[in-house]
This record gives structure tokens, sequence and C-alpha cells, in this order.
């Protein structure tokens, strides 16, 4: 399992240090890096991102705030 998310986490810093240039322009958004990395980096720490189990509100491992 460790093996697993390390390799996870590894191929996600590679896809940021090679399109790096893309991800600084000012297009580049909040959510595009949520979509993009930081779910698949606590994905793959174990984390439930998106609720698979089915949890109530108060116990999910992620709870998205609302935008402001």
């Amino acid at each position: 399992m460790k093996d697993q998310a390390k390799e996870r986490v590894k191929k996600l810093v590679e896809r940021f240090r090679y399109n790096l240039d893309v991800y600084k322009k000012p297009t580049y958004n909040e959510t595009q890096v949520r979509q993009e990395f930081i779910n698949p980096f606590f994905e793959a720490l174990g984390w439930d991102v998106s609720n698979k189990q089915g949890h109530a509100e108060q116990y999910k491992d992620v709870v998205h705030e609302d935008a402001i």
C-alpha cells in the first residue's frame, strides 16, 4: 500500500514538473489544482475524498467548503 501511494505521488510530482509553465499561468485556477493534484494526493494517502463510502456529513474524510 505504501509503495502504491508513493508511486502515485511520484507521478503527480512528475506531471507537475513537466507542465509547470502551464500551472503558473493565471488562467489555471484553484478548482483545476484541486481536481488534478490535491484530490489525487489525498486519495493516494487513503482519504475518501469523494465520499464513495457514503458517510454522513459529520463522518466524511473531506468536507468541501462553500465558495465565498
